[in-house]
């Protein structure tokens, strides 16, 4: 068991720390949100002041932010945490950002004698509770050695991409395919809705046929055809529309450096930004683009 430093207790954060702790390891937390700590502290964990305090003693470090100018923000520099941290440290780093950023941290972490992984999950809340989430991990072979032992808490799928930054290049195609096969799903279950087709008969039909995809499996946009589903849960995330839009604005990002062609991470972008722009919609599950089929 670890000693592990947990920074960024949202959404995903929150629930992925108290598996670390169900795990057996010894946990000290830090987010900005008191409210978040002491979730945590109830369940066994110490709580921190500061980031710079909850890395004292510390083995492992790990970070689940928001976007790469947090992440920059909290490793590099004279006051950053690569500064700070002990010889041997592993940092493990689950924010979802570009991928720029983590070959920047993570080389000024090696330069420093430590190991780091850019970590990004995939599997949404759901998935951050149960403990099942997917890890794709950029850096060295040693630390993804190391940190495969640490991600088994949290996670049922790991995955070494790469070096610095490989991780997070992964998720970004893989959420990049996930817009596109939910975007097709959605329009093809709802033209077959206009034609007076039934939702749960069609869905089995083009699971068992060449349509078949993650997203008929596993999260059917059309209400009441999958119980468990946010669209039957009132398209509560999930994996918010919002969220969703931030990593496809990734993918264009680096389609424009690598003079990638990407038409239909484009359009389902354009169609992102189109449905999280109207009221409310930003918060809501991602697959409830199908209400944009629906005229």
């Amino acid at each position: 068991m670890s000693s592990i430093a947990f920074i960024g207790l949202g959404n995903m954060g929150g629930p992925m720390a108290a598996n670390l702790l169900k795990a057996g390891h010894s946990l000290t937390v830090f987010d900005l949100s008191q409210s978040a700590m002491q979730a945590l502290a109830e369940q066994g964990a110490q709580c921190a002041s500061t980031a710079e305090a909850a890395i004292d003693g510390a083995e492992v470090i790990l970070s689940m932010l928001p976007a790469g100018k947090h992440v920059a923000g909290l490793y590099l520099g004279e006051a950053g945490l690569i500064a700070k941290a002990q010889k041997g440290t592993l940092i493990l780093d689950c924010s979802t950002i570009d991928a720029e950023t983590a070959r920047e941290v993570g080389a000024a972490a090696e330069a420093a004698g430590l190991d780091m992984l850019d970590a990004p999950v995939s599997g949404g809340v759901k998935a951050a509770q149960a403990g099942t989430l997917a890890f794709m991990c950029g850096g060295s072979e040693a630390g993804f050695a190391r940190a495969e032992k640490i991600l088994a808490g949290m996670g049922k799928k790991i995955f070494h991409a790469g070096d610095h930054g490989a991780g997070q290049i992964a998720k970004m195609c893989n959420n990049m395919l996930l817009a596109v096969h939910m975007v097709g799903t959605a329009e093809a279950l709802q033209l077959g809705l206009n034609n007076g087709l039934d939702a749960s008969i069609l869905s089995e039909i083009m699971k068992n046929s060449s349509g078949d995809n993650w997203s008929l499996q596993n999260y059917n946009p059309v209400p009441g055809v999958m119980p468990a589903t946010p669209a039957s849960n009132d398209y509560q995330p999930g994996f918010m529309a919002q969220l969703m839009l931030k990593d496809l604005g990734l993918a264009m990002e680096n389609s424009l450096k690598t003079q990638s062609a990407v038409p239909m991470g484009a359009l389902a972008r354009s169609l992102y930004a189109s449905f999280a722009g109207k009221d409310g919609n930003a918060q809501r599950d991602f697959s409830a683009i199908i209400e944009m089929m629906q005229g």
